[in-house]
């Protein structure tokens, strides 16, 4: 887990990467009260987070292709410049309060906030990959990512809650500042190279791509989906801990907490973890968030629902770092940035669909049966990831020169020609 750690670049970006994280959570939680507290409307809410989860998830990407060619030094200051912006507008907007330009500026931020997670993304691939660090740099990154989960919403309530919506929101205009300064103080940031064309052309190359590339078209549907399923429970844990188990508040805060937890684990296990194939892990982890579903769904009591959530948060911390190591790994260099965009749209939109499904199942019939179904579902989609396991390896297509990436051991690996081969004449004479 250290070699990465020891690149002054690779520090530099994972802190940004941490409190990009933190900020959006800080983001989330601070517009969330102003808007509920001013309109007192729950439709209001949700087209929140159409602004800031599911407009992104179609802007983010064409974002992305149009800004790729730039130099990563001079376009990622710049996203984090327009998101300092975005919050100090927001942060005068709590004070003259106009939900449709609250909507409009959270959908800029948003986008922003993606296409930075996926050019840095990219510029860590580019930086590790060559070295064979590259699954311990995301180890790393998801580990920021997944206590960033775990610690944001409670640090961005504690924030709002003691110094108010508007000074949250220019405390966070502050922080992309400081991001966008590490960045531009960083030196030369090493890059992937995309093809020549206009933004168009890169758009139709990447649909294009993606059509030829069949297994990393696999893995991206087989997450979409999983987004669904892990996403149905989370608006029901409130009424599956106060009302199905009998928990107080505390009680249902200690749920969450064990979520968290069991993420962070589970991002640990994975940066341990280094000679498992990484649809091994997928496949696992998938597996383990379906059987934590179908436990909490059955759980008698409180303690025994704790018990499957941490579980469930181990399965999620290796899943989603799992899913992009393979993504990066089945992808050449020069779309990554786009097919980063690709797998954080899908993360970003689907749950959408997910917060639907969930309601829909607890009003016709249980948060248990929200809980089952959700489990069975994941266990189901774990069966499009087995035909992938069976023949693992990095696509040829993925590197320009037709080769694998070595093993983060860097072993010597020999090719060894079958013995009794006649020699050519040429050769022989050469």
């Amino acid at each position: 887990m250290t070699g990465p750690l020891k690149r002054p670049l690779f520090r530099r970006l994972l802190a940004t990467y941490s409190v990009n994280e933190m900020g959006d959570w800080m983001g989330i939680v601070a517009l969330s009260v102003l808007v509920f507290e001013l309109t007192n409307s729950p439709l209001a809410t949700a087209g929140l987070f159409l602004g800031t989860r599911f407009l992104p998830a179609f802007l983010g990407p064409l974002l992305v292709t149009r800004v790729e060619r730039i130099r990563p030094r001079v376009v990622l200051p710049l996203i984090y410049v327009v998101e300092v912006a975005a919050f100090g507008v927001l942060a005068v907007l709590a004070t003259h309060f106009s939900l449709a330009l609250v909507i409009v500026v959270a959908t800029i931020d948003g986008t922003m906030a993606l296409a930075g997670r996926s050019l840095t993304r990219a510029i860590v691939v580019a930086l590790l990959e060559p070295t064979g660090e590259l699954r311990q740099g995301n180890g790393l990154l998801n580990i920021a990512f997944t206590t960033g989960a775990a610690v944001g919403p409670a640090l961005a309530g504690l924030v709002v809650a003691g110094i108010g919506v508007q000074a949250a929101l220019y405390l966070n205009a502050a922080s992309f500042y400081v991001v966008a300064l590490i960045i531009v103080t960083a030196g030369v940031l090493p890059r992937t190279e995309p093809e020549d064309g206009g933004t168009w052309d890169r758009v139709k190359a990447g649909v294009a791509y993606l059509r030829e590339q069949a297994r990393l078209r696999r893995v991206l549907i087989a997450q979409g989906l999983a987004f669904i399923f892990f996403s149905a429970v989370a608006p029901l844990e409130v009424v599956y801990a106060k009302e199905t188990l009998g928990a107080s508040d505390t009680g249902y805060g200690i749920l969450l907490t064990t979520w968290g937890v069991g993420m962070v684990g589970g991002s640990l296990i994975f940066a341990r973890v280094k000679k498992t194939p990484l649809i091994v892990l997928l496949l696992l982890s998938t597996v383990t968030v379906g059987i934590s579903y179908l436990g909490m769904g059955i759980a008698p009591t409180l303690a025994v629902a704790c018990a499957f959530s941490v579980l469930g948060g181990v399965g999620n911390g290796v899943e989603w770092v799992s899913a992009i190591s393979a993504v990066q790994e089945l992808t050449e260099s020069g779309m990554q940035a786009r097919i980063m965009a690709v797998l954080e749209s899908v993360a970003a939109a689907m749950p959408g669909v997910g917060f639907a499904l969930g309601g829909v199942l607890a009003t016709v019939a249980s948060t248990r049966t929200t809980f089952a179904v959700s489990g069975f579902g994941v266990l189901a989609i774990a069966l499009l990831i087995v035909p992938l396991a069976r023949n693992w390896h990095p696509s040829r297509e993925a590197r320009p020169d037709g080769g694998f990436p070595l093993d983060e051991s860097h072993d010597v690996v020999l090719e060894l020609l079958p013995g009794g081969m006649p020699i050519p004449n040429s050769e022989v004479e050469s």
